[in-house]
């Protein structure tokens, strides 16, 4: 079974994940914990990792019964063809969560557009693009993943 990518309406990827649970199907929502201020108070909320997406993992024949769910648009499509999401990047993003340890990234005379391989951290052994060099952080876009990262160095 291969995993694909939903699109969901905005602010809905907690209630969809829910709900495709509630219908058996297997998903995933990666959530991070943020600490949020508001004018009287500060408070610890979850929040997903990737805004209005959700990972499924269904059969190619079973792909429509997402569409069971509101709040659920569409598949992410790449090349004209839905996203398929390897089992090992699902694992990647799952085991940068669970790891509460920040690391420090070491690097030196980066310019922007260089192909770098992480050596340390959750996304040891990714190969990522620099797309921003600036003040203290260095903006990746993760090749494998198709997503960016921001690292702060020292």
């Amino acid at each position: 079974m291969n995993w694909y990518v939903v699109y969901t309406k905005p602010k809905w990827e907690k209630k969809v994940a829910d709900k495709l649970k509630q219908l058996g199907i297997e998903c995933y929502c990666p959530l991070i914990t943020q600490v949020k201020q508001w004018s009287d108070r500060k408070k610890k909320i979850e929040v997903p990792l990737f805004n209005s997406y959700v990972f499924v993992q269904l059969t190619d024949s079973e792909r429509n019964s997402v569409f069971q769910v509101s709040g659920v648009v569409r598949y992410l499509f790449w090349l004209g063809k839905p996203a398929i999401v390897k089992d090992e990047e699902i694992e990647v993003i799952k085991k940068s969560l669970k790891d509460p340890n920040l690391y420090d990234v070491t690097v030196s005379s980066i310019q922007v557009g260089d192909k770098i391989k992480l050596d340390s951290g959750a996304f040891i052994n990714q190969n990522a693009i620099v797309q921003e060099v600036s003040g203290n952080y260095y903006i990746l876009v993760l090749e494998n993943l198709g997503c960016v990262l921001k690292i702060k160095y020292k």
